[in-house]
């Protein structure tokens, strides 16, 4: 019981408000389902694995799958995100997350999106914290634009830091457009000159700090869920306990 994790109080007060409005029978409770939840992503479990002072396991993934298609993890993250002070930097990058078999057994036919890929090191996702999740071999310019059609949900900044995988002219552009100053690392094949503050990129190692809190999760680190959302809703969960709540 000592090493299981609990919600404090205050954490849950946090997030409440977001939670939906039970009809009819009362819900299990928040602090210990949710509890629960958080414990299996991090620690890597199956569900069916979850400790039993938990509850029901069933409770557990049912509250997670209903909730993830409504949203509500999502939604957590985004508005404690609007809380946190901005320093007027925005930063982006990529990186791989490997898919389990299990994840991977879904017909491409079916009803949900699986966002998963194969490259090199064989089935996987990629998340571009924490706007886009994508199949592995997806590029970072197309991933890129996912984010541009979003934009308007960034937050506002002045400057952009990203690695050569970024260093195309239209995105360049559509930043400038958003009043937003790009400092891109040019790309090796690049012909014409485009100048960065070289100091300021030496910053973009936070975000490699950020991936690597966020990979301690294991279930993250290794990929489970077969759609999507639920994954994605496991990433944004994560980030609000790890950012956020912690």
């Amino acid at each position: 019981m000592s090493q299981l994790f609990y919600l404090s109080a205050e954490q849950l007060e946090r997030i409440k408000p977001f939670f939906p409005r039970s009809h009819g029978i009362p819900r299990v409770d928040d602090r210990k389902v949710i509890s629960g939840i958080i414990y299996v992503i991090k620690h890597g479990l199956q569900w069916k694995d979850a400790p039993r002072e938990y509850g029901p396991y069933k409770t557990l993934y049912n509250r997670f799958l209903r909730w993830s298609q409504m949203g509500i993890f999502n939604n957590i993250f985004a508005e404690l995100a609007k809380t946190a002070g901005q320093d007027g930097q925005v930063m982006i990058n990529a990186t791989h997350l490997k898919a389990h078999r299990t994840a991977a057994s879904l017909l491409k036919k079916g009803l949900f999106s699986r966002c998963i890929g194969r490259t090199k090191g064989g089935l996987n996702s990629k998340t571009m914290p924490f706007a886009t999740l994508t199949a592995g071999q997806v590029s970072d310019y197309k991933g890129a634009a996912l984010l541009m059609d979003a934009i308007d949900a960034l937050p506002e900044a002045r400057e952009l830091l990203a690695d050569r995988g970024y260093d195309a002219d239209w995105f360049r552009d559509a930043l400038r457009t958003r009043g937003i100053t790009p400092c891109i690392l040019p790309g090796r094949s690049r012909k014409r000159l485009c100048p960065y503050d070289q100091n300021l990129y030496k910053q973009r190692h936070k975000i490699e700090i950020m991936f690597g809190r966020i990979k301690d999760w294991r279930r993250i680190a290794m990929r489970y869920d077969r759609c999507a959302h639920t994954f994605f809703s496991a990433l944004c969960l994560a980030a609000s306990i790890i950012f956020y709540l912690d």
